[in-house]
């Protein structure tokens, strides 16, 4: 479990994401999502930045619980993600002393629904996590997690 308290202990890795959006929602989200859904799953922090020593701090968001709900309505709909796999407290809004976050505990999805993409295209939104990274999955791959789902 993450200690938020511990913020700048941690560093992005294959299970963790810290993305600023002060200036609203990152269209990486989307990818880093789908990554964690296909692969280990993962926590993806709002409102968070990687310094350059790759150390994390939180920043903060302006209206963070106004961005959870517009988080919320956009994993619904199938042209962002093609599964919503949070569960209410999945995403949250989290206090700090520094300012406030958002916590989204993207579940690894199930076989059946792997592989989950972003943006409407099976083949061009699909993607892994590998390290701090998130990359596109090979047409290969998608078809072998298409075929494990039968």
């Amino acid at each position: 479990m993450l200690d938020i308290t511990k913020i700048g202990t941690y560093r992005e890795n294959n299970r963790l994401e810290a993305k600023l959006a002060t200036g609203g929602l990152p269209e990486s989200l989307w990818e880093t999502y789908s990554a964690f859904a296909n692969t280990y799953g993962g926590v993806i922090l709002l409102g968070v930045e990687e310094l350059p020593d790759k150390s994390l701090r939180i920043q903060g968001l302006l209206d963070a619980e106004e961005m959870a709900a517009r988080l919320r309505a956009m994993l619904d709909d199938p042209s962002v993600a093609s599964e919503n796999l949070l569960s209410p407290g999945q995403l949250r809004v989290v206090d700090t002393d520094s300012g406030r976050i958002i916590v989204m505990e993207v579940p690894r999805a199930e076989q059946r629904l792997r592989p989950v993409y972003v943006g409407g295209g099976l083949y061009t939104g699909s993607y892994r996590r590998c390290g701090d990274g998130d990359y596109r999955l090979t047409r290969a791959e998608v078809d072998a997690m298409l075929a494990a789902r039968r």
